[in-house]
């Protein structure tokens, strides 16, 4: 993911509501939203076919977790580990969300510029390897692109606003609506970009939040949003895939009850739309 948003236990109904984009180069294969078959069915997660990670994900039993990169000119690519099996290795595990990210920490240099974040029906926990992070979260409204948790960039600063500003006008809160959130493509004023050591032109194309990008054949290319109701409630998953023009594709919608594990798939094309 290239940016998350996120509201962690703000409302005791719905201790958990995420909104993300995956930024990437379209040639990178990868497999859409689903139940994974091994080595167990309760991980529902996009799949990186290259490596075999994910970039965002969920399990029946609400664990969850993400991972940003760090945008940085000046990383040397001697990395060999997927950031994506930081997210794999946690939704198939059993850790506690602290007790994960501390055993990860000595492996923190194998891994190019990570944000993780890992969480489940007690705790949510990031972790950041170019600062030697480890923490667990308190209740708020957060955000992470390709920087620190909470860097004062425009679309973070932007996107924490709009989702607390959804959260407070909405008695039950829509897939659909948290999707919406992040299809912003305006791009921030050069006076407030960021600076990560690329030249100003990308550092303008990579801060909306939604990105367009054909000469790299490279942008957002697939929205998620997650809502976990109150410990024990629903878990509701959605994901818009978008082509390489930036339009609306494949959208697959998840719904099922966290304690039970009981599943109902439902799927649409290409908007959401059933909540």
């Amino acid at each position: 993911m290239c940016l998350i948003l996120f509201a962690h236990r703000i409302d005791p109904d719905f201790p958990l509501v995420v909104t993300a984009n995956r930024d990437e180069f379209f040639d990178r294969p990868s497999a859409a939203a689903n139940f994974w078959t091994e080595p167990e069915s309760c991980t529902l997660a996009g799949r990186d076919l290259q490596a075999g990670g994910s970039w965002i994900g969920v399990t029946r039993q609400g664990r969850f977790a993400g991972v940003t990169n760090i945008r940085s000119a000046k990383q040397e690519k001697r990395h060999f580990r997927s950031r994506g099996e930081l997210v794999r290795n946690f939704l198939n595990g059993n850790s506690t969300p602290i007790k994960y990210c501390e055993s990860i920490q000595p492996d923190f240099p194998n891994f190019a510029g990570f944000n993780l974040l890992v969480g489940d029906n007690d705790s949510l926990c990031y972790a950041n390897n170019s600062q030697d992070i480890v923490r667990v979260l308190e209740p708020g409204i957060f955000g992470l692109s390709n920087d620190l948790l909470d860097r004062d960039w425009p679309k973070v600063n932007l996107g924490k606003k709009r989702l607390g500003d959804l959260i407070s006008q909405e008695n039950s809160i829509s897939t659909d609506a948290l999707i919406d959130l992040m299809s912003d493509c305006e791009r921030a004023a050069d006076d407030v970009l960021p600076d990560t050591g690329l030249p100003i032109e990308l550092e303008r194309i990579l801060s909306a939040t939604f990105i367009k990008h054909q000469q790299w054949n490279y942008g957002t290319r697939c929205s998620t949003a997650l809502v976990l109701t109150r410990p024990g409630g629903t878990v509701r998953f959605c994901e818009q895939s978008y082509n390489e023009l930036g339009q609306a594709a494949d959208a697959r919608y998840f719904e099922f009850r966290s304690e039970s594990g009981s599943k109902v798939v439902k799927q649409s094309d290409p908007l959401c739309g059933v909540d």
